[in-house]
């Protein structure tokens, strides 16, 4: 299991590394088409569309009364797991919703002498589709995806909130979903996947109701058609396959960093996992960790792809040029795995969520700590941010001028509009003053 190794010395080197880690985001042009296909196949026939290809993708007896999971169902599925499990979820839950509460924006207003009001109104969006992969055969259910996408919209105060989630081959869902949206007082959960999930979602159904925002991690068909359908609908995010950089100095323990670095390498062959450090006796540990702890994993086979093809340790002459380079990789995680991180904090520009110190391993970001686990990926952390209460409203700007104000400022109004050649524009205002 090769896992590559490089050398950062300055900002020269910088480039090799980019073009080999622009290679992850090669878009595949087919699907492009597949999905617009889908796309208009769910928006022209509904209902039907979704059951013809969760039959031939998902769960062969599948029927159109299927598609809505009873409410009952729903809240009988904490029957189905152990109390033990369901108090770890709530636990989870109140953790992630006390974070979110901070989020939360209030509308505001100014007033001027002369009786100008201005503000912004902050409103959430009226209605929410969130999309839950199944994981293999529904069997290992995204449960924290359901979590992080649902309670910042819950605390936005969105009212109507709609799940789905592809079916078994049985035709059901795992009960560990519907015991989660239970403990989330979530009612309406559907059973549909895929690109035709996604659709269902943005344009309605004969069962589904169109939603406004849609959030929710998926597959590159998933992902396709949220980009697809930008513009249509508001959509959390697209984003790539996972990615981890870890700034470590010699506190860092190597079997620690090789299981952290081997935590999102199990997501995806095409994760990227990658070590930054001066120290180069903690590399040499670290890649003999990597292979040991690799062999020992059920999803080995994945990592160890996804650390032949885009793991990296990296050496830097010193950790101020390890920061510089953390700073190009603007990874989706970022582990400060140092004798004293809050140092080097300042210094961080670009991270979608950063670890701090040896016992802040990237998975209690994942589950339990509070932040969201939404984060961009492929460098786009240098424009964009996690998922938050932000994502599911949108705010609106009021403006109450006053007849003293138009009298005031209608000649400079009126002047701004001509220039840009609008002359209704300036005659509007000027009508005023007659």
């Amino acid at each position: 299991m090769p896992c590559r190794e490089l050398k950062y010395t300055t900002p020269n080197d910088w480039s090799a590394i980019a073009k080999w880690l622009e290679q992850r985001k090669d878009p595949d042009t087919k699907v492009d088409t597949i999905v617009r296909d889908i796309l208009a196949d769910v928006k022209k026939r509904g209902d039907d569309a979704i059951v013809e290809y969760t039959q031939k993708f998902d769960c062969k007896k599948f029927d159109k009364k299927m598609i809505r999971i009873p409410e009952s169902t729903i809240r009988t599925a904490l029957d189905d797991i152990p109390t033990s499990d369901a108090e770890i979820l709530r636990e989870a839950i109140e953790r992630v919703r006390n974070f979110h509460a901070n989020q939360k924006e209030k509308s505001w207003w100014t007033t001027a002498e002369d009786g100008t009001v201005l503000g912004q109104m902050v409103r959430p969006v009226d209605r929410v589709g969130l999309y839950v992969p199944g994981g293999q055969g529904g069997e290992t259910p995204l449960i924290s995806s359901l979590i992080m996408n649902a309670i910042p919209a819950q605390v936005a105060g969105v009212k109507s909130i709609a799940v789905t989630s592809p079916p078994r081959q049985d035709g059901t869902l795992n009960p560990y979903i519907l015991a989660t949206a239970a403990i989330l007082e979530l009612d309406e959960v559907y059973l549909a996947g895929s690109a035709w999930a996604i659709a269902a979602l943005a344009y309605g159904t004969g069962t589904i109701a169109s939603c406004d925002v849609l959030a929710g991690p998926g597959n590159i068909f998933v992902a396709t058609a949220k980009s697809q359908l930008i513009g249509h609908v508001g959509i959390d995010m697209v984003a790539g396959p996972s990615e981890i950089a870890i700034l470590a100095d010699d506190s860092a323990t190597p079997a620690w960093i090789a299981a952290d670095m081997l935590s999102q390498a199990e997501h995806d062959p095409l994760a990227a996992s990658l070590l930054v450090t001066p120290d180069e006796t903690l590399a040499a540990e670290v890649r003999k960790e990597l292979v040991t702890q690799c062999a020992l994993l059920p999803r080995g086979e994945i990592a160890a792809k996804s650390l032949e093809n885009w793991g990296a340790i990296i050496t830097v002459p010193d950790l101020k040029t390890g920061a510089e380079l953390v700073n190009l990789l603007a990874a989706e995680h970022l582990e400060l795995a140092l004798a004293d991180p809050w140092t080097m904090l300042g210094s961080i520009r670009h991270a979608g969520a950063i670890f701090m110190g040896h016992n802040s391993p990237e998975p209690v970001g994942d589950y339990f700590a509070g932040p969201n686990h939404v984060l961009p990926t492929l460098r786009t952390v240098r424009f964009s941010s996690a998922l938050s209460v932000q994502n599911f409203c949108k705010k609106s700007s009021v403006i109450a001028t006053s007849a003293g104000f138009v009298a005031e400022h209608s000649d400079k109004i009126a002047r701004l509009a001509r220039l840009e050649g609008l002359e209704a524009h300036a005659r509007s205002v000027e009508c005023r003053n007659k």
